[in-house]
């Protein structure tokens, strides 16, 4: 029996299971994936690992460990994961799927912390496996928890990164490590003695820090592909990252060779996405033009031989160095006969699967969207039989997780498991989900998501939630998130509109540069039509009880706004981890961005960071605002927080400040999260007068405190 949440409410949203995504066995029958979830009322999170069945959509539980993770088929039936144990080590469990428990043995313990782990099987039957984990200066397996510490907390630095992110930089750095696993009556262990760094003796870092995973590296029979930094330039002033490839046969070898650098001349940013073909001898890659644009469209290239790494050929190459394709790829599979690439990039505010030939002279035509489940694509993984189905992980805004089979030959999807029942326990619906299109500050047109209440009538008149999104290269998606939820907003009785202004990715690449050393111009206007847009076109929506939202870009456009004539339209402000002064861009660490975004250094173009910096324009402010900001939010130092505050407070203007001294630029903790949607709620519900809405429907908890048990209502 399925129970259902009557109301969706941020304890709702926070405690309900949060799925990976799921990875098919050799037959495609079965699916390894991993649950978490976290009770208010324990206040610990609860971890499994599960197996589900892909025909019925039935899923059992093998591991229930919240230090097991990264559940990875090494046979059909078998498997292993990492736990994590005493004093900062890892282990690697192997055990089967079908009767769990009955093959259970631990191969190895790590004397440290590894993760990002991936399994090859090899012509000779050994598995490979290869994982991150960091190094010493020596090269050798780093254990912070195990290390001595210093007597004194001094740090000293003759060089950047300084800090990254939300920590200090160390000694340390993140490598890859391999050995292989053998099996002898039904049991595996090492073969080697012990893990063996593939990047020692080199300068080359990977995965790359700070949100570098599984995505920065593959491995075949032949060897290990894998993205690095260039160790020749400044990390915090360069995106450059390069793909290089490691040669192995056995994954034996105790001294690798030397990495070898693929060449892409005329592209030097970031790359990504390195896969290889089945046949093991291909790399399909992406990689950007600008080594000072981190956002920068992707190009898709491919390696068609290994051995040669100076032969690379570009997908839709056009002599001006632009591109033909206007998307941004982003994941990359191949089909089954290596004959296709299925890749995904973001179009219109979802995530889409497109398919294209995997040899460039042949992708005459631009890529092909593949139908599939509503909302937005996380994963996709090619089933192993003979159909030429994919698997595919996604998500969407009334939706967290669902798992789907696309026959992209036929036009044809249909889902296999949703964690939610497709919104159904969350008490939402796709019939909540619309959009708007309005005309842009230019000869252009933009975007928006609409997330109406659920029972929601045409003819009663709902208050506004604006949001706007950070990066700026960034967009509202049809996609589930923990941290920005339309839909709890929604079902406090708002109609929220999510625009995709100037600077959004997906709308093709004029639109998203559009922004560069434009911040509070084009993107501000836009955001000015579309309120005008609002009121003008959508008649259940109370502009005059308006409230706009806004972190990161979105926190320094909530600053901009404040200052500006659009300011006044609005209730209540919120701005979460925003920018209040664009002269303090350089306190930041990745100092490639304001470089990029604002044409130059503050010390070459001072003019540029002056004309779009919200502090110029604090005598204009007047709106009520909640200013929220966390101490270890190295991208926005706190003192862009305490700033705005501080003025506020002098100025009278009502306000409100809510720190978090053990967050980053996210509020990741689910007690803290919990306290933030508390707050925000509570602020923009005093101003829009919702509070009084629901006391005269007969709702006496506008934030709706009498939550679910929710560990309960899932199946």
């Amino acid at each position: 029996m399925t129970l259902y949440a009557t109301k969706f409410t941020p304890q709702v949203l926070l405690s309900a299971p949060r799925r990976s995504a799921a990875v098919p066995n050799q037959s495609g029958k079965k699916a390894l994936f991993t649950v978490s979830t976290y009770s208010f009322e324990t206040h610990k999170k609860i971890a499994q690992i599960k197996l589900l069945d892909i025909e019925s959509g039935h899923s059992t539980v093998l591991v229930e460990d919240s230090n097991a993770s990264e559940p990875t088929w090494l046979e059909d039936d078998m498997f292993l994961y990492l736990k994590g144990g005493e004093k900062g080590t890892t282990s690697i469990v192997v055990d089967t799927a079908s009767h769990p428990g009955s093959a259970h043995h631990e191969v190895a313990v790590i004397d440290g912390g590894i993760s990002n782990i991936k399994a090859k099987k090899l012509p000779n039957g050994d598995i490979a496996l290869v994982c991150s984990a960091l190094a010493t200066p020596d090269g050798k397996l780093a254990n912070p928890e195990t290390e001595k510490k210093p007597y004194s907390s001094a740090k000293i630095y003759t060089g950047l990164f300084v800090r990254h992110w939300d920590s200090w930089i160390t000694k340390n750095r993140s490598s890859l490590w391999y050995t292989v696993l053998k099996k002898k009556e039904g049991k595996y262990s090492p073969g080697t003695d012990g893990l063996i760094n593939a990047l020692a003796r080199t300068q080359l870092s990977s995965p790359v820090a700070p949100f570098g995973g599984t995505g920065d590296f593959d491995i075949s029979s032949s060897g290990l592909v894998f993205v690095a930094k260039d160790p020749e330039l400044d990390p915090a002033m360069y995106t450059k990252t390069d793909l290089y490839y490691l040669p192995l046969s056995t994954f034996t070898e105790t001294k690798p060779p030397a990495p070898k650098l693929v060449e892409t001349p005329s592209l030097d940013g970031y790359s990504s996405s390195p896969t290889f073909s089945h046949c093991g001898r291909k790399v399909a890659f992406g990689r950007m033009r600008s080594k000072q644009y981190e956002s920068d469209k992707p190009r898709l290239l491919l390696l068609p031989d290994v051995d040669d790494v100076s032969k690379v050929e570009e997908f839709y190459k056009t002599d001006d160095g632009e591109g033909g394709w206007d998307f941004r790829p982003d994941g990359i599979t191949w089909s089954k006969d290596d004959a296709s690439l299925f890749v995904t990039a973001e179009k219109s505010g979802r995530n889409l699967i497109f398919t294209l030939p995997s040899k460039p002279d042949d992708a005459k035509d631009l890529p092909k969207h593949v139908k599939t489940a509503e909302g937005s694509v996380g994963d996709i993984k090619q089933l192993a039989d003979s159909s030429g189905k994919l698997f595919v992980t996604s998500s969407s805004l009334v939706d967290n997780s669902c798992y789907s089979v696309v026959d992209p030959s036929e036009g044809t999807n249909y889902v296999v498991s949703s964690n939610s029942k497709q919104g159904k326990t969350f008490g939402l619906s796709r019939s909540s989900v619309g959009e708007i299109t309005f005309k842009g500050a230019g000869d252009y047109d933009v975007h928006a998501l609409v997330m109406r209440p659920s029972g929601f009538d045409k003819n009663k008149k709902y208050p506004l939630a604006f949001l706007i999104h950070g990066g700026p290269q960034g967009a509202w998606m049809d996609g589930w998130s923990t941290r920005w939820n339309p839909a709890i907003f929604a079902e406090q009785g708002y109609v929220v509109v999510s625009p995709n202004p100037t600077g959004s990715t997906g709308y093709g690449m004029a639109l998203q540069n559009g922004i560069k050393g434009d911040w509070g111009g084009r993107p501000y206007n836009d955001l000015v039509n579309c309120f005008e847009y609002i009121k003008d076109n959508l008649p259940y929506v109370d502009t005059d009880r308006a409230v706009a939202l806004g972190a990161s870009y979105g926190g320094y456009m909530i600053n901009w706004i404040q200052g500006h004539p659009l300011g006044r339209k609005f209730k209540a402000l919120v701005c979460h981890d925003g920018v209040f002064s664009t002269l303090n861009q350089w306190s930041t660490e990745e100092l490639f961005f304001p470089i990029h975004d604002f044409e130059g250094t503050i010390y070459e173009n001072r003019e540029g960071y002056e004309k779009w910096d919200p502090a110029r324009f604090v005598n204009e402010w007047a709106t009520p605002q909640l200013l929220i900001h966390s101490e270890l939010d190295y991208r926005l130092p706190i003192t862009e927080g305490l700033s705005p505050f501080n003025i506020l407070q002098a100025k009278g203007v009502p306000s409100k400040l809510l720190v978090f001294p053990d967050e980053n630029h996210w509020v990741l903790k689910p007690e803290n999260s919990l306290v933030w949607h508390r707050e925000v709620i509570s602020w923009i519900n005093k101003y829009s007068g919702i509070d009084a809405d629901k006391a005269a429907a007969g709702d006496d908890n506008g934030l709706a405190e009498k939550t679910q048990k929710t560990l309960g209502i899932w199946n």
